[in-house]
């Protein structure tokens, strides 16, 4: 696949993963910003994922296995970034969906999802298309 230099091959893939602490969630919101900037979102819709990301990380840290990873998969295709957020958890519950987080989540993020896979890792998806959702212009 040929691609031209600087520019997002039409699927870019980056794993990120940190200790399962509130401490390293800036490092977090830094890829978000510097990968949806890569697709050219505007500020608006760079500062809705960043939110995003860091309430999906908040609701999953209050069930995280102390000591644990957080891992964050960020996707980039055509003109959406599809983020993927998961952490072992102690209870293996997946997210209410009718909090006030979860509304946030689907506001700034667009499509929101979630899975427990049989070890207790929940994972929540987001996926946010360039020039859709509030912050678009």
């Amino acid at each position: 696949m040929s691609q031209i230099a600087g520019e997002p091959a039409s699927q870019d893939f980056v794993e990120v993963r940190l200790p399962a602490a509130g401490a390293y969630l800036s490092v977090l919101r830094t890829a978000t910003a510097g990968l949806a900037a890569r697709l050219d979102f505007t500020l608006d819709e760079i500062e809705d994922l960043r939110i995003a990301v860091d309430e999906a990380c908040a609701i999953l840290l209050q069930q995280a296995v102390p000591g644990s990873v957080l891992s964050c998969v960020f996707q980039l295709v055509g003109d959406s970034l599809h983020v993927t957020v998961s952490a072992p958890t102690t209870d293996g519950r997946a997210p209410e969906r009718d909090t006030f987080a979860w509304t946030v989540l689907s506001a700034l993020a667009g499509e929101v999802g979630s899975a427990v896979s049989d070890d207790r890792t929940v994972s929540i998806s987001l996926h946010k298309k360039r020039g859709a959702g509030p912050g678009a212009s």
